[in-house]
């Protein structure tokens, strides 16, 4: 719902820019829509802190806002701009990516059959399979990118959602969302791509057939690792859209103002991050590829990766901050490179300014998927040849 706030801004707002096509999406992210508060005129969004809003002497909601668990102003152009960047209807922002994942998969019946694949964030994976063991769901994982498998798994009429993540994190894996629509929308399924390591600098999952984008904002939407912060675009306002807006509201999985406030400042120089970090992971991409401690590099940019064809045709300017690799000398090696390297902090996440490292099978634990001695790196801002010395260091 667009408050009545918003259209107020765009009617006072003779510099808005938010439905002139003719704007890049680099200016509209950059100027956050072109919005300049009608009040001040100050250039910079304010921060609406109040959890509840006055009523008119009928009883009805003239600001269109009635309690911030439902609505905020201040989250209103944070969903906007996310909704335009993705080329959807609308838009959610949630508490978390977690919280965001959760509340789709809570619109689900009793039993409803989904599927998922086998190299996804190690988190909603688990969860699903919670789901699956306490009868909640039917679950199938699928070989990331298989379409013959997953054609083989889907059930029409029952299964309802079919999950892509694309990049995998942290194997980078690559699915095609084009193909998998198809095939999930054959079957009456909806398909929801998490594209958190793409944003919608690299990659638009709604113009090649998602009808759900998710996101952890926490990540490189945000970009600075101070806020934790989930959204959802949706391809249309459908009653699935309904459903989701009215369990937000029930649940409260919602941001406070201040970082739904937070998020916007690192949304506007999304573009800047998003390139610089891209072009630094391809370039420690081919270093790793070249040195011969390291067994395997996962990078979709690599035209050796099995995935690079597909990434190519649905990712543009860049192929993402995330690389992960395996040394030759196993789970001891990647041990022992993790704690060495100096610039890259050891710590978990991806996507903000300052590059990290982990080693994420004993993250994951004994279930795990993941290699014992990959690493995996989130690509920052910093200088790829202070990186590369970096790497280097700890390598040799």
């Amino acid at each position: 719902m667009i408050s009545k706030l918003t259209l107020i801004l765009y009617e006072l707002n003779k510099e808005d820019m938010s439905n002139k096509p003719e704007h890049h999406p680099e200016t509209l992210t950059a100027q956050a829509l072109g919005w300049v508060d009608p009040t001040t005129r100050s250039i910079v969004p304010p921060i609406y802190p109040s959890a509840s809003y006055e009523r008119a002497p009928d009883g009805t909601y003239p600001g269109g806002h009635s309690y911030t668990r439902d609505q905020n102003p201040t989250y209103d152009q944070v969903e906007l701009l996310l909704s335009r960047l993705e080329g959807g209807e609308a838009a959610l922002l949630f508490s978390s990516g977690m919280a965001a994942t959760t509340t789709v998969f809570e619109t689900l019946d009793h039993g409803d059959h989904v599927i998922a694949p086998e190299d996804m964030y190690w988190t909603t994976q688990r969860w699903l399979e919670e789901l699956a063991r306490r009868g909640r769901i039917s679950l199938e994982l699928v070989p990331n990118g298989n379409m013959e498998a997953l054609e083989g798994l889907l059930r029409p009429g029952r299964t309802k959602i079919v999950w892509v993540e694309t990049p995998a994190n942290p194997t980078c894996s690559v699915t095609s969302i084009s193909e998998t629509a198809s095939a999930a929308h054959r079957a009456g399924a909806r398909l929801v791509v998490d594209s958190t390591l793409s944003t919608p600098v690299l990659c638009r999952p709604i113009e090649h057939g998602a009808d759900l984008v998710v996101h952890s904002a926490t990540k490189q939407l945000n970009g600075h690792a101070d806020v934790l912060a989930g959204a959802l675009i949706t391809a249309r306002r459908d009653k699935m859209w309904e459903r989701l807006t009215h369990d937000r509201g029930y649940r409260g999985a919602v941001l406070g103002p201040f970082e739904a406030w937070l998020l916007m400042r690192g949304i506007r120089t999304l573009f800047l991050r998003v390139h610089r970090s891209a072009e630094t992971a391809m370039k420690v991409a081919e270093w790793l590829n070249a040195n011969s401690e390291v067994r395997e590099v996962f990078y979709p940019g690599l035209r050796s990766h099995p995935g690079h064809a597909i990434a190519a045709s649905q990712m543009s300017h860049g192929f993402g901050m995330l690389v992960s690799f395996r040394l030759w000398g196993g789970a001891p090696a990647a041990r022992r490179v993790a704690g060495s390297l100096r610039i890259f902090k050891n710590a978990t996440s991806l996507g903000g300014v300052e590059s990290l490292v982990e080693h994420r099978a004993p993250v994951e634990g004994p279930t795990t998927r993941v290699p014992a001695d990959l690493l995996r790196l989130s690509v920052g801002i910093e200088s790829v040849d202070d990186l590369l010395a970096d790497l280097d260091q700890a390598i040799s």
